[in-house]
């Protein structure tokens, strides 16, 4: 692997990176200025690629990796190409599911610094997200100017580590004034709605525009309070000065990776910065962008919310799936787990994006299996090829790098659109995605999540986007309901308000926005050895 690592500045120079739009970051990083973005030599030229995926299994099917190794088998067929990823949290890295930085022979590196603190970018939007909190409770301590109403602060603490006993806290508990005893809790950075700004954000004058329109509270006529009224922004601005810049590293065969943000895949709009994708674009030919969990989620998040916010139209998405998840989908008959496949194809096919299906080989996966795969794929009009990036790298996408090139070039003008516009009412955005997305036959809104979605409306956000948030473990809100079911109500238990990221988050089924490590963690694992060498992630 250290043989076929670059020297930061030859993957700047490879991605075509001109030294003045370049710093760099100890031997294995650097950042990107945003100048390269208004620079007329750079326009807009590539074509973005997204990888999405069939229903997961707990431990994951390789999305990640697939992305990767895509991205190294474009390389290895000769296109420039770079991929934009997010970066990931410490959470997963410490609790169960580990690092997210890809594996085997395709991984992005160095691997053990972006799944720990990288360049710093999660601990300054952390910083950022609790200097806002601190200013909200200063601002009750100092008198509550604004008549803050207490008990309507919806701003929390945030970091990034999983800690269940931080999910509800107290606050201010010494105090004689109103804030007394105010309950409020914990979320994980990942989750703060300052990541998915910082995702979604085009330049620093719209970073700014969002983070003054952060709402955290509600005054007690009922009217929302906004960070700009605490005069919060600037501060904010400071402390997200470098976290905005995207991150360039490479994979281990020395293919340029930007990673860069980590919005959360189910409660808000999971995929990597909208900056580092337009730098991409800017200066590769393909882009591979990874979309988080399946199609249901981060390839609906992306049509509806990214690409309508952003004006970026992917040229192709591709599918991720194994032998494993069907089998999981089908509770153990891979047969009867099919339909899951089918379901997220005709979900692509709701957006008009051309696909291409990925098998994500294992080693126990059986030959009719892999087959029986391809040619349930080409029975929905659908081509598929091998991915065995894990154990092969570039080498191991060649074929579906291959495939997908030529589903490009016969579709140079796909009919790529959304599912609804902004402009119609919130009701009605979500059933559309309960209806086409989800299979859903009929949508129930408690009474808390209607007269939520109504005061949003009444406070003029009746024109943002939906995020749903809702399980990844299957197409309805009840994880243990796998497959592809119909006839079934998706019910809406509550809504908020992302005022500054741009969208409104409709909430279906158990939301965990701060994890809890499991009994034994990952963290027993990780150490450091006598060389310094970090190890076990």
């Amino acid at each position: 692997m250290a043989n076929t690592l670059l020297p930061i500045q030859a993957v700047a120079r490879k991605l075509g990176v001109p030294e003045k739009y370049f710093e760099q970051i100890g031997s294995d990083s650097g950042k990107v200025r945003l100048e390269l973005l208004s620079d007329p030599a750079f326009m807009r030229r590539g074509k973005l690629i997204i990888v999405t995926a069939t229903t997961p299994t707990a431990a994951g099917e390789g999305k990640t990796v697939t992305a990767i190794s895509l991205t190294q088998g474009l390389a290895h067929i000769g296109k420039k190409v770079v991929i934009t990823s997010r970066e990931p949290s410490l959470g997963p890295v410490f609790g169960m599911k580990g690092g997210a930085a890809g594996g085997g022979l395709s991984q992005i590196e160095p691997s053990s610094k972006i799944n720990l603190h990288f360049t710093g970018d999660f601990h300054a939007i952390s910083s950022a997200h609790n200097l806002l909190a601190a200013l909200v409770d200063a601002h009750l301590f100092h008198g509550n100017e604004l008549h803050l109403d207490p008990g309507q602060i919806t701003w929390p603490r945030a970091m990034d580590m999983n800690d269940r006993a931080l999910r509800h806290i107290r606050l201010s508990l010494d105090s004689k004034k109103e804030d007394a005893n105010r309950q409020s809790g914990f979320i994980i950075t990942a989750a703060s709605e300052i990541m998915a700004i910082i995702a979604l954000a085009k330049d620093r004058k719209d970073l700014r525009k969002r983070l003054e329109a952060i709402v955290v509270s509600v005054t007690r006529d009922g009217k929302p309070v906004c960070a700009k009224d605490l005069s919060a922004t600037g501060g904010m601005m400071a402390l997200l000065a470098e976290a905005i810049l995207p991150n360039l590293v490479q994979t281990t065969d020395g293919t340029p990776a930007f990673v860069h943000a980590g919005p959360f895949g189910n409660i808000a709009h999971g995929t990597s910065s909208v900056i580092c994708q337009e730098m991409g674009l800017r200066l590769a030919d393909y882009v591979v962008n990874e979309c988080g969990f399946a199609a249901d989620l981060g390839a609906e998040k992306y049509f509806d919310i990214v690409m309508q916010q952003s004006g970026i139209v992917p040229s192709a998405a591709v599918l991720v799936t194994t032998v494993r998840s069907m089998k999981n989908q089908g509770e153990g008959n891979f047969e009867r787990g099919l339909p899951n496949l089918g379901k997220h194809i005709e979900i692509l096919k709701n957006f008009g994006v051309p696909i291409v299906a990925a098998i994500n080989r294992f080693p126990d996966d059986s030959e009719s299996e892999l087959k029986r795969l391809a040619a349930y794929c080409a029975e929905r009009g659908v081509e598929s090829a091998l991915s065995e990036g894990f154990a092969k790298g570039g080498p191991g996408a060649k074929g579906l790098a291959e495939k997908l090139v030529e589903t490009i070039e016969k579709t140079l003008s796909p009919a790529v659109h959304a599912l609804y516009s902004f402009d119609e009412p919130f009701v009605d955005k979500i059933k559309k995605v309960a209806h086409r997305i989800y299979g859903a036959n009929d949508v129930k809104f408690s009474d808390e999540a209607a007269a939520k979605l109504k005061q949003f409306s009444d406070w003029g956000y009746g024109k943002l986007p939906v995020c749903m948030a809702k399980t990844q473990y299957s197409l309805t809100e009840n994880p243990k309901l796998l497959g592809a079911p119909t006839g079934w109500t998706l019910n809406v238990t509550n809504a908020s308000l992302s005022a500054g990221a741009g969208f409104v988050v409709a909430i279906s089924g158990n939301m965990m926005l701060m994890p809890g490590l499991p009994k034994v963690s990952r963290a027993s694992l990780i150490d450091v050895d006598d060389s310094g060498k970090i190890i076990g992630i």
